[in-house]
């Protein structure tokens, strides 16, 4: 029950603003037996000239208009290089999130949980937008918002534009990737859904988890992460551990806990489930209509892998420094829900939309391996919970004064936030030494990894987004239209992260042996034993476990990014063949990235960055069409790429999905992208088209990553130029096939290709800026020629389906693969590591879809199967014969069940 308040809370009690609306025109004589109310489409029935539309809210309005044209495309109508996945699109691929539909669009690669790279660049090149807003991330390694985020069921459309047009913020580098919402609808619905999912590595077979509260299975914990008094009391107090006034013992006795910390094994995973809900209704009220629209969804997933996780320190890769298999078990849970309100009155609109996402994951992990090439053997766990949470409001007005002018305003507020509680870390060591007594057991004697070790992590990140924006929009004459506009973003994120060591005595009472045994005890009785005041005839004070923290230089930072701009486009239909979408924008923004004074004396840091930069940004598409259903597009433009927040921190950070180590670089600076793209289209009916098209791109100062150090650690320098160039073809046609069964149906082609090479340019006199280094030759960082990190060279997708043209009935194979990419960096070095690649390879999904009709009400099951082939997880570093599995495992198949029902 108070998950449920919570959410209605976050729901009602909320306030702010979203973008306007571009309407693109659809066939109304073949309407889609798989839309309800509520759905993509914003206006049900056709307007005056007959045609329906789907909204994409986009910054700075506008229409696309498809007038007399039944079956043209929303591709060809557009006037820039645009992909749109529609309700209806999104659910024939099944995909639980939009992140794994959009991996299905041309050109686009899904790396990482839920970051999409566009034509081989990577997230930081993506630009994602909500309704038109922009969005904060809670990931502390990203500004970009991960889209596994967003199930399908609160999207109607996903908007991918790859083409820049000044109406858009100028972090464009790849493309654009644009959700909206569902809008109010025009009839009244209420949609409720149920399903069940297995993995065949997973469900059914043993994994691990850990206590933690009796209310995990929400996703929400019930206060026991709630930060111990001892350790609040501390860090209220401003004082550091280093100054020995702080009673760390007492502090240690209460982090680590039964629930915390005692991995558990789980002799049978359960079955995902999820269910969600959506309604909608519309009223007339005073001289317009009003609409709602409310939905919720709560998902409960388990994920089991057991990753091969090498390395080595030397560039043949001949000798190992790690060598661990590690199991690793994830519950994840997600809750989400929408509220919007619409008003429709004459000829303008205000609209106001609320989502809100919480999104937990809840991991165990332990790992068995060898370091250093010694005989011992080391025993890894880790307990972590992981919130998630992003809430945002929009508000937009789009106001028809004359049949001429449009104004439309906008304006959002969105927070994210990110908890991590208690990651807590203990490696237990077996020496297997046969003059050490306890040779052949575990031992942990917390000496900071001689003999063991042991750690506490409390990370803490809020974000804040304010946006806003102005449009207007004229039609000098007929086929001549121009807009100005003006935006504002503001983002400010904390972030906090306290690392914490746990230490023991090397002796008690002279006896070295006394620890040893006490370091045969698991977690939780370990640190009790190490804390606890003995009784009886024993000494009157506990043996006197310490704490240090790690990082009592930079624990916390603030970062700002403060974004003024105003832009000019003109829309100029030349003649009745060309057209010409033109314009320019200017952008003022100011990039700080600071320490947070934590401590009452501060420390002396001067790892802070302060970015303030001015550009204009030009873009130019022409379209030409050679005749009806074919035309040639030709597109330029300058944009940038800023540092993100956690690339600029010079603070430690874990990963653990890759279980790699980070620290930022506050001497980054922006990234300037020259685009270039010709691209030849044909259509052949509605949503039958074909495509291709070159591309040319050159970044100045791309920033790229790289691994330092004997722990690994990743971070980030500006290399001095890279260039990428490519080309695509896209391919979708339906043929008819005829009565099958109990209606006529169609088949399915839709395929795509791209191919993309892009590679560093590293020159002798070269130079980097890298905080804290005493190198600044680019050669030591980079090497000349290697792909961009994220890029793979060949990624195509395949959709061959039949589909009933008289009621919902679909049955689709979808296949995808994209070649080998660098995930990061090898050591640095003379000579250089070679790079560590991902290999994705093939994946086959099967989706079936079928509708029915039961008591008169519309009813729909859906079944998939995933990774039909077994295609496994490979990470792997190779210099000749030698490879190494950096991260290697096996992915199962997974067999779901959905069932929907329209009352």
């Amino acid at each position: 029950m108070s998950t449920m308040l919570r959410l209605a809370g976050a729901l009602l009690l909320t306030s702010a603003l979203t973008a306007p609306s571009v309407a693109f025109a659809q066939d109304t004589t073949s309407p889609d037996a798989t839309e309800t109310p509520g759905d993509a489409t914003a206006n049900s029935e056709p307007d005056d000239a007959g045609q329906q539309s789907v909204e994409v809210s986009v910054p700075g309005g506008g229409e696309i208009i498809v007038t007399g044209h039944a079956t043209r495309n929303v591709e060809q109508a557009s006037n820039q290089v645009v992909s749109v996945l529609s309700a209806t699109e999104i659910a024939r691929t099944g995909e639980g999130d939009i992140a794994g539909a959009l991996g299905r669009v041309t050109g686009l690669s899904v790396v990482g949980n839920g970051f999409v790279y566009v034509r081989g660049l990577g997230d930081r090149y993506s630009l994602a937008l909500l309704n038109g807003s922009p969005l904060p991330s809670p990931e502390p390694l990203k500004r970009v918002v991960p889209l596994d985020l967003f199930p399908t069921g609160v999207i109607a459309s996903s908007l991918v534009q790859k083409s820049y047009s000044v109406n858009f913020p100028g972090e464009f580098g790849g493309g654009v990737i644009n959700l909206t919402t569902k809008a109010t609808p025009d009839e009244t619905f209420l949609t409720i859904s149920a399903g069940t999912s297995l993995d065949t590595i997973t469900t059914g077979h043993a994994g691990l988890t850990y206590y933690g509260s009796s209310t995990d299975w929400t996703g929400y914990d019930n206060g026991n992460r709630d930060t111990p008094p001892a350790l609040a009391a501390f860090f209220a107090s401003g004082e550091r551990m280093s100054s020995g006034t702080v009673d760390t013992t007492q502090i240690a006795r209460e982090i680590v806990t039964g629930r915390n910390s005692v991995v558990q094994h789980f002799d049978h995973i359960p079955a995902n489930f999820s269910g969600s809900f959506s309604a909608g209704t519309s009223f007339d009220l005073g001289t317009g209509t009003l609409g709602v629209i409310a939905g919720g969804g709560y998902s409960n997933k388990w994920s089991t892998r057991q990753p091969l996780q090498q390395s080595s320190l030397n560039a043949q890769l001949d000798q190992l420094e790690t060598d661990f298999r590690t199991t690793v078990t994830d519950n994840r849970i997600v809750a989400n829900g929408l509220f919007g309100l619409g008003y429709e009155f004459a000829d303008s609109k205000i609209r106001w939309t609320n989502l809100y996402i919480h999104d937990t994951d809840k991991q165990a992990r332990i790992g068995l391996g060898q370091r250093h090439q010694s005989a011992a053997d080391f025993l890894q766990q880790r307990t972590g919970w992981y919130e998630r949470q992003l809430f945002d409001s929009q508000l937009v007005g789009e106001f028809k004064l004359t049949p001429d002018l449009e104004i439309d305003a906008r304006g959002g507020y969105a927070n994210s936030k990110r908890k991590a509680p208690y990651e807590l870390f203990f490696e237990y060591v077996r020496s297997n030494g046969t003059v050490d007594p306890f040779g052949q057991y575990f031992v942990n004697r917390l000496n900071n990894g001689n003999g063991g070790d042991g750690g506490a992590t409390f990370s803490d990140l809020n974000e804040d987004l304010w946006s806003g924006g102005l449009d207007l929009s004229y039609e000098i004459a007929t086929g001549y239209k121009v807009t100005v506009g003006g935006a504002y973003a503001n983002t400010k994120r904390i972030s906090t992260r306290r690392d914490f060591l746990f230490l023991a005595p090397n002796t008690y009472l002279g006896d070295a042996n006394v620890i040893s045994a006490i370091g045969l005890l698991r977690p939780d009785l370990l640190i009790n034993a190490l804390t606890a005041t003995p009784t009886g005839n024993g000494p009157t004070t506990p043996i006197g476990v310490t704490m240090i923290e790690t990082d009592e230089g930079n624990p916390s930072f603030a970062a700002e990014l403060d974004n003024w701009a105003g832009y000019g486009k003109a829309d100029l239909q030349l003649t009745d063949a060309l057209n010409l979408d033109i314009g320019v924008r200017y952008e003022d923004a100011t990039e700080t990235v600071s320490p947070v004074q934590v401590f009452t004396v501060p420390g002396s840091s001067a790892a802070t960055t302060s970015l303030k930069r001015t550009y204009w940004l030009p873009a130019a598409t022409l379209t030409y069409e050679i005749q009806p259903g074919m035309q040639v597009r030709l597109s330029a433009s300058k944009t940038i790429a800023r540092p993100q927040f956690r690339e600029l921190i010079n603070q430690p950070y874990y990963d653990p999905e890759t279980s790699r180590a980070y620290r930022g670089n506050p001497l980054l600076t922006d990234s300037q992208l020259y685009n270039g793209e010709a691209r030849f289209e044909a259509y052949f009916g509605r949503d039958e088209r074909a495509s291709v098209a070159g591309f040319y791109k050159r970044i100045d100062h791309p920033i790229e990553a790289f691994v330092t150090g004997l722990d690994f650690l990743t971070s980030y320098a500006n290399a001095p130029k890279a260039e990428l160039y490519g080309g695509e073809i896209d391919l979708q046609k339906y043929f008819d096939v005829g009565d099958i069964g109990s209606g006529f149906r169609r088949f399915l082609i839709a395929g795509n290709y791209t191919y993309t090479k892009s590679k560093l340019k590293v020159g002798a006199n070269d130079t980097v800026q890298f905080y804290g280094a005493s190198s600044t030759i680019a050669t030591d960082y980079f090497t000349d020629g290697v792909p961009l990190t994220g890029q793979s060279d060949h990624v195509a997708n395949l959709q061959l389906g039949l589909e009933n043209e008289d009621r919902l009935s679909q049955q689709t194979f979808l296949i995808s693969y994209a070649s080998k990419r660098v995930i990061s960096r090898g050591l640095i070095g003379t000579p250089p590591q070679p790079d560590i690649y991902e290999k994705p390879g093939v994946q086959l999904d099967f989706v079936l879809r079928e509708g029915f009709t039961l008591g008169g009400h519309a009813f729909e099951v859906k079944g998939e199967v995933r990774n039909i082939l077994g295609t496994a997880h490979v990470e792997y570093q190779q210099s000749g014969a030698n490879r190494l599995e950096v991260n290697t495992y096996d992915v199962g198949r997974t067999y779901g069940l959905t069932l929907s029902a329209t009352l």
